[in-house]
């Protein structure tokens, strides 16, 4: 099998991306001062370490939430189509 097509598109693939990125690096605007480089939290100044760590019981919090937001959302349509069912098909759903 012949590669050569396939090299010549992965070396312009990655010149391209090398052109693009010195281009980008030559021209753009910079401006080094040390309140660039210090962390900036809802314009209120931090105090002491700006790193937190934080119990794992937020994390499981957020993606429990985000499980059962997501079910809602699948939830509604189903809701939506059993009113227009009715009753017996909604026992149906129900018990199956």
């Amino acid at each position: 099998m012949n590669f050569t097509l396939l090299v010549v598109v992965l070396l312009t693939a990655i010149a391209f991306v090398g052109i693009v990125i010195a281009i980008s690096n030559a021209i753009a605007p910079r401006s080094y001062n040390p309140q660039k480089m210090e962390p900036y939290e809802c314009g209120i100044p931090t105090r002491g370490k700006s790193w937190m760590q934080f119990r794992v019981g937020y994390y499981l919090f957020a993606i429990l939430f985000l499980m059962f937001e997501v079910e809602t959302v699948f939830l509604f349509p189903w809701a939506v189509i059993t009113r227009e069912l009715g009753w017996p098909d909604f026992s149906v759903f129900c018990f199956s």
